[in-house]
């Protein structure tokens, strides 16, 4: 079945935002992930359960936490988000999540990333 990329772009950013800056993974999971879910991440354990008590972790560890969406990209059954990522009272992030979706438009394979935005840097491009 042919991916609808501008699909699993909305879909990637939706989840993530729910997710991440509404601090609700459970209802992420339910409306965005599949059957299964593959993670790459080794602070975070393989499926949805695992996933849940992770972002919920971090919800009440950093509740005014926030994700910037700088650009996103997808081919085929693959999106990646190119993130600025707030955490009050720690860092600030640059982050790449990488989402693989399934058939039917759902999550079940993630990969991420993440660099701390130095406050000094050898060239004036900057992370993002």
């Amino acid at each position: 079945m042919p991916q609808d990329v501008e699909a699993n772009k909305t879909n990637a950013m939706a989840f993530h935002d729910l997710m991440f800056n509404q601090n609700r993974p459970r209802e992420a999971i339910e409306r965005f992930v599949g059957d299964r879910c593959i993670q790459h991440n080794p602070h975070v354990g393989d499926g949805k359960d695992a996933f849940i008590d992770y972002f919920e972790r971090m919800a009440a560890e950093y509740p005014g936490k926030s994700v910037r969406f700088v650009r996103t990209v997808a081919e085929d059954d693959l999106v990646v988000l190119h993130c600025h990522q707030t955490w009050p009272g720690d860092q600030d992030y640059a982050g790449i999540d990488i989402f693989r979706f399934d058939g039917d438009g759902k999550i079940v394979e993630h990969w991420d990333v993440l660099q701390v935005i130095p406050e000094r840097s050898a060239n004036g491009n900057g992370l993002f």
